[in-house]
C-alpha cells in the first residue's frame, strides 16, 4: 500500500499550488480520502475529505472557499488545489485514506507560503 503526495514547494502569499496524492495497493474507490496538514508545534489538523462516491466533500472553516478537494479514480488520485494562500497555511500536507477496517497515510509535501 502507498499514498504519494506531490505538488508542494515555497509559494507567495496569493498564490497557488495543486497537491497530488497517488494511491496504489488498495481498491481506491472504495476509501474515504483526506488531506490533513501539520505545522511545526501543531497537532495534525484536517484540511478537506471527500467521501468515496465524491459527492460530498468538506473543509476545515479557515479554507472554505479557498481549497478544493477532488478525486480521479481512474487515476487512483486525489488533488487538493489551493488558492489565496496565506502564511498560515504552512505546513506539511498529508494524503489519508481510510474506511472501516484500514486508514493509510503518505508521508507528505511540505507548503511554505512566504515573500
Amino acid at each position: 500500500v502507498q499514498l504519494v503526495e506531490s505538488g508542494g514547494g515555497l509559494v507567495q502569499p496569493g498564490g497557488s499550488l495543486r497537491l497530488s496524492c497517488v494511491a496504489s495497493g488498495f481498491t481506491f474507490s472504495t476509501y474515504t480520502m483526506r488531506w490533513y496538514r501539520q505545522a511545526p508545534g501543531k497537532e495534525r489538523e484536517l484540511v478537506a475529505g471527500i467521501t468515496n462516491t465524491g459527492d460530498v466533500t468538506n473543509y476545515k472553516d479557515s479554507v472554505k472557499g479557498r481549497f478544493t478537494i477532488s478525486t480521479d479514480n481512474a487515476k487512483n488520485t486525489v488533488y487538493l488545489q489551493m488558492n489565496s494562500l496565506n502564511p498560515e497555511d504552512t505546513a506539511r500536507y498529508y494524503c489519508n485514506a481510510r474506511n472501516p477496517w484500514y486508514d493509510y497515510w503518505g508521508q507528505g509535501t511540505q507548503v511554505t507560503v512566504s515573500s
